[in-house]
């Protein structure tokens, strides 16, 4: 068993996150990662309502026993969500972890804070990473340019962040972006980091409540599958490569405003992916790491396997690698 400060703090057996993904952090996902013995976070704005978001932590309650957790995005938008409501479900709930990600958390930090609520930042720089801890964060999740969804602006890769991060870095964090396996776990340990966190991984496994086609598309899909949209807009996001994503692009490229693409990007859209299988049908996220994931596992079977690997790489593959010097087998 791998126990870092992470698990520890949050009361989990595995150094392994899934964290929130709009339309698929659902109840039967993030249950089937909690008995796992990895935490899994239900997507709150994923509901359509906070009342909502209250029978979905109840439907997960009856799923699991294990602790599991539930996300907040705070991003910029015409007409908010009513995320003061939604914070108070959460904390209505008896839910003791948050992932927290967007805009300056703070508002929402204190009130967590003042009811016993862990709060992992998700953050894709290390002055972001750095602002969340002064903040008073229990630990960050540091978001590489591999990952799926919103990489900021940096292009800062995960093998340069992550260290980066943990050179500065108090308190405990979770590596995100371009994880699928155990070499992943293993390398972001080494690179300083508590844990992982996986999103397209967990999107490909037979708990995950979307369509069965776009778990075979991850499946068939290579690292080069993805594209990123908005970066004319300084709102990067990286999605899966198809027919609307390729469109946005060469819009984007011609000097089209957002107004111009507004409906090709809509959520809906996006959301109607999971349901028809149809993956030309919106936007809808994935990460560079599609290149890594061969199969369709239930959740309980890859943990389990990604927990099983790390030790053995690091009992067998790198313990193999230490070799004594003459000197040292002298003394």
């Amino acid at each position: 068993m791998l126990q870092t400060r992470f698990t520890k703090l949050v009361g989990v057996e595995h150094p392994i996150v899934q964290g929130g993904m709009q339309w698929v952090g659902r109840a039967e996902l993030v249950a089937a990662v909690a008995s796992a013995g990895a935490l899994g976070f239900i997507t709150a704005l994923t509901q359509p309502t906070p009342e909502d978001l209250t029978k979905e932590i109840a439907r997960c309650r009856d799923l699991t026993d294990k602790p599991f957790g539930v996300n907040l995005t705070i991003l910029p938008a015409i007409k908010p969500p009513p995320y003061a409501e939604y914070r108070a479900a959460i904390i209505e709930s008896g839910i003791k972890v948050v992932e927290t990600a967007g805009n300056k958390p703070q508002e929402h930090v204190d009130e967590f804070k003042k009811h016993g609520v862990k709060i992992v930042h998700k953050c894709t720089s290390v002055r972001h990473a750095l602002s969340a801890e002064r903040m008073g964060v229990d630990a960050i999740s540091i978001d590489g340019f591999e990952c799926a969804g919103h990489p900021g602006e940096d292009d800062t890769p995960g093998l340069i962040l992550i260290p980066a991060a943990a050179n500065k870095v108090k308190i405990p964090m979770i590596a995100s972006g371009g994880f699928a396996d155990a070499r992943g776990l293993v390398a972001a340990l080494a690179l300083g980091a508590d844990g992982i966190n996986m999103g397209t991984r967990f999107m490909a496994t037979q708990e995950s409540p979307i369509h069965q086609l776009i778990k075979e598309r991850i499946v068939a899909n290579d690292e080069r599958e993805t594209e990123l949209i908005f970066r004319t807009m300084r709102n990067t996001s990286r999605v899966a490569k198809n027919a609307i994503s390729t469109k946005v692009v060469a819009m984007e490229k011609e000097g089209a405003k957002f107004e111009d693409i507004r409906e090709l990007v809509a959520g809906a859209r996006g959301k109607m992916v999971y349901a028809t299988g149809n993956s030309d049908e919106g936007i809808w996220s994935a990460g560079q790491v599609q290149g890594l994931i061969q199969d369709i596992p239930t959740c309980a079977e890859l943990v389990s396997r990604i927990v099983r690997e790390a030790e053995a790489i690091i009992r067998n593959r790198l313990d193999g690698m230490i070799v004594q010097s003459k000197a040292q087998a002298a003394e």
